[in-house]
């Protein structure tokens, strides 16, 4: 199943919920702008290399668009369509005034100097900064860019249209970022975990983690899971998996990686397992932090975690979300489960405006309360309706971005 098709299938079961029109559905779900560009640059041999490049507006019904931009070999248009459609549904579900959007460029940035890399991104902008901009479509980060890639975003944008340092946000904190933003949404994988375990009555210290990609997003919320007590046992990478019974030593693992180019390759602090035996441990909670697709129909009967919490994008295909649910796992959705970063992205968005800066305290605070107030509407909806948090969580949203569609105007 193509990732548009997947989204739709989750959008289905909560539009069924709510009785939705066929009408309002195919409006709802079509997106607002789909944008394909080329892009041709002389890389550092003196080649002409040529990229493809996109950008999809899915609405606007609720504030500007916004939405992560993804350098990765396998981006398509499809997947692209799949995530800003995720954006609007996510945005909505946490209450913040936008709509989504996404974009994404089929290239390997590990195949590219940064040289290279920075041409191709200044070159992207050169073909869509029309249609981007703070009041319009804000770009952040995604998997194979980060904070450099954002600053040059904003210096390209800012040669056709001055000083807009709202353009875009997981900008470095020196170019008017926001502090906490790298850490935003493995913190609130962390926090969401807390909030689930206390309605379970589960202690945290009885809980024991298994956590897929340790990354950005994995790795921040190792730490703060660690740091309130829950036991990480398993962690990964590209490199493979490390197990360890009784608990890993996650500051070690972190000061590992720092020490080794982000890497977990050589690790011996933990016993080495793949990838697939670490989504099968025996673990109380389960966190897909990496690429999507990895809960399938094939492994889904073999994952013997009760919880599991989507800090990646479609990390679980229906069909395997349909055997879990009928296991009675319980899953916290990726629209609710990594909306941490979308929230500070807004709050880098509050501050840029504004040209007032918050303190690191004031971010995580209100991180926290954003988020606990999503998740509590998630679980209210859910025992209400008796239905899972994903098709509570998809409920809230589309019926806030259908509310605000009507009182819009359809013209």
């Amino acid at each position: 199943m193509k990732a548009f098709e997947a989204v739709q299938l989750y959008f289905d079961h909560a539009a069924d919920e709510l009785q939705l029109p066929e009408n309002m559905r195919t409006l709802l779900v079509t997106p607002k702008r789909e944008v394909q560009v080329q892009i041709a640059i002389e890389r550092d041999s003196g080649d002409v290399a040529t990229f493809i490049g996109y950008r999809v507006q899915h609405d606007d019904s609720r504030g500007p668009m916004k939405g992560g931009l993804r350098y990765h070999p396998d981006v398509d248009l499809d997947e692209v369509r799949a995530l800003a459609s995720l954006m609007t549904w996510k945005t909505a579900l946490v209450n913040l005034p936008y709509g989504g959007a996404k974009g994404g460029i089929a290239v390997s940035p590990r195949d590219l100097s940064i040289k290279e890399l920075e041409k191709i991104t200044r070159a992207f902008v050169d073909q869509i900064h029309d249609v981007i901009g703070p009041d319009r479509d804000i770009p952040a980060p995604d998997m194979g860019t980060d904070h450099v890639v954002m600053a040059w975003i904003r210096n390209q944008y800012e040669k056709y249209h001055g000083f807009s340092p709202a353009v875009v946000t997981g900008k470095p904190v020196e170019l008017y970022g926001a502090e906490g933003r790298e850490e935003a949404t493995g913190r609130g994988v962390g926090i969401l975990a807390n909030k689930l375990l206390k309605r379970l009555g589960r202690k945290p210290p009885e809980t024991r983690v298994a956590i897929q990609g340790f990354g950005n997003v994995g790795s921040h919320a190792a730490k703060f899971m660690a740091e309130s007590e829950l036991k990480v046992v398993a962690i990964s990478d590209i490199s493979g998996a490390y197990y360890k019974a009784n608990g890993l030593n996650i500051p070690h693992a972190l000061r590992y990686i720092l020490a080794n180019k982000h890497s977990l390759a050589g690790y011996s602090e933990a016993e080495r397992i793949s990838n697939l035996e670490l989504l099968e441990l025996d673990v109380d909670l389960l966190v897909p932090a990496a690429l999507g697709g990895v809960i399938t129909a094939e492994n889904a009967a073999s994952i013997k975690a009760p919880i599991i919490i989507e800090a990646a994008n479609q990390p679980t295909q229906p069909a395997a979300d349909a055997i879990l649910d009928e296991r009675g796992t319980i899953i916290v959705p990726d629209i609710l489960a990594n909306a941490g970063g979308v929230t500070v992205s807004y709050f880098e968005w509050v501050q840029n405006l504004q040209y007032y800066k918050w303190n690191l305290n004031r971010v995580r605070q209100e991180l926290d309360y954003t988020l606990s107030n999503a998740f509590e509407n998630v679980w209210q909806v859910a025992q209400e309706r008796k239905c899972t948090l994903r098709t509570a969580a998809y409920t809230i949203a589309i019926e806030r971005v259908f509310r605000a569609t009507l009182l819009n105007g359809i013209s």
